[in-house]
């Protein structure tokens, strides 16, 4: 399955984004769809997660602040992302889980967020 993300820029805090994946293939049957991050020197967090049975889960740094939803008709994820601060500047990654003991099986190429003070 293909991922491409789009939605990213440059905004200032307290600003709001809304990103979007869109999936070559049926995400309706996926085991979850999930929205990371990674800003320059470290490591790749997991920031979003929506399951095929509905549930959502996020980080703690995003909670309240970030909401992801999925349009299973059109084979899109979305996070929207409000109040946003500096620290959430990264490049944004959707991925997909194919089965619930599986990795995150594919990734998109990135979406670029930046978030100035």
């Amino acid at each position: 399955m293909q991922l491409v993300e789009s939605g990213g820029g440059l905004v200032q805090a307290g600003g709001s984004l809304r990103l979007s994946c869109a999936g070559s293939g049926d995400i309706s049957s996926i085991n979850a769809v999930g929205w990371h991050r990674q800003a320059p020197g470290k490591q790749r967090e997991l920031v979003a997660r929506s399951t095929r049975s509905g549930s959502t889960s996020y980080a703690d740094s995003v909670k309240g602040r970030f909401t992801i939803s999925r349009d299973n008709a059109k084979n899109t994820v979305y996070l929207q992302m409000n109040s946003l601060r500096p620290d959430d500047t990264a490049v944004y990654y959707c991925a997909v889980k194919l089965y619930a003991w599986t990795p995150w099986n594919y990734w998109g190429q990135g979406t670029q967020v930046t978030v100035s003070s």
